[in-house]
């Protein structure tokens, strides 16, 4: 049957997807507007699992957090190019993701209800897949959370003025004994300690929350590096010790030199804010996010 140039427009304003598609899809079904969503959608599936083998090394890291400032997720999702990580309909699919994220955890994310169509996120991701035309691959999310005190977030080389999707992105959680304080300023301190997060690149919290067993390896290798060298045994015990303190600067966010000024710890910034402030903050967690890692 032929079929007209307004069924075909309906249908790709229904999808998005291009006009060949829509095109054969309603051929296919008969101009029968409901099976030829179903076919693109079928054909969509099939058309991930034929993309799903190639290497999915770009994308977007994407942050967000409620106007409370209590609630944020993080997510990333990756694509083929960066040609396609600046494309509308996938910077909008990473944007319901995380705001899905917000309520789910990691691992329910796929299985989770997609906002707008009645689609599972996983189905919602083979159908973008089948328009854009690239390998595109849910990787990892997480949802933090304050009770008292709010949530900084920052985004690296982000994708356009004032969006929260980027290359490296960060979530650091501010607690507060009370409520007294100015949310405004709070919301800024959070960024700066989202900054300093993005290029310091932290790996653990504070020095209790380093594993035990990464302590004894850095230790180890630390006292094995100066036995090499000569040094006694007693000596090298002592350099390893040493080479813990320098291990600590360099990966535990409360030790590590503040970005901006390269003297005082992120751990003195803080108190100096509560001083200054008549605050009670502590950072109870944080999350970064860096494309490809």
């Amino acid at each position: 049957m032929a079929i007209s140039s307004e069924l075909i427009k309906q249908l790709r304003e229904k999808t998005s997807a291009g006009f060949m598609a829509c095109k054969k899809a309603l051929a296919e079904s008969n101009g029968d507007l409901v099976a030829a969503e179903e076919y693109l959608r079928k054909k969509g599936l099939m058309d991930a699992a034929k993309k799903s083998s190639r290497t999915a090394g770009d994308g977007l890291i994407s942050c967000i957090v409620t106007d409370d400032l209590k609630r944020a997720s993080i997510v990333e999702i990756n694509s083929e190019t960066d040609f396609v990580a600046k494309n509308d309909k996938f910077q909008n699919f990473v944007k319901e993701v995380t705001e899905i994220a917000l309520d789910n955890d990691a691992d329910k994310i796929l299985d989770a209800k997609f906002k707008t169509s009645d689609r599972t996120v996983k189905e919602e991701l083979s159908f973008i897949i089948s328009v854009i035309g690239e390998n595109i691959q849910y990787k990892r999310s997480r949802n933090l959370q304050v009770k008292h005190g709010i949530i900084g977030t920052y985004t690296h080389n982000a994708v356009a003025p004032g969006a929260k999707m980027g290359k490296i992105g960060v979530i650091v959680c501010l607690e507060s004994e009370d409520n007294n304080y100015n949310v405004e300023e709070a919301k800024e301190f959070g960024k700066k300690l989202s900054m300093h997060v993005a290029a310091s690149n932290p790996k653990f919290l504070s020095i209790e929350t380093v594993p035990s067993d990464v302590l004894a390896k850095e230790k180890e290798i630390a006292k094995e590096q100066a036995i090499s060298s000569g040094k006694p045994e007693a000596i090298a015990e002592k350099i390893a010790d040493g080479r813990i303190k320098k291990f600590y600067e360099e990966v535990v966010l409360l030790q590590q030199l503040y970005f901006e000024d390269n003297k005082s710890t992120v751990d003195d910034i803080i108190k100096a804010f509560n001083k200054e402030h008549n605050t009670k903050f502590k950072i109870v967690d944080f999350a970064r996010y860096q494309l490809g890692e």
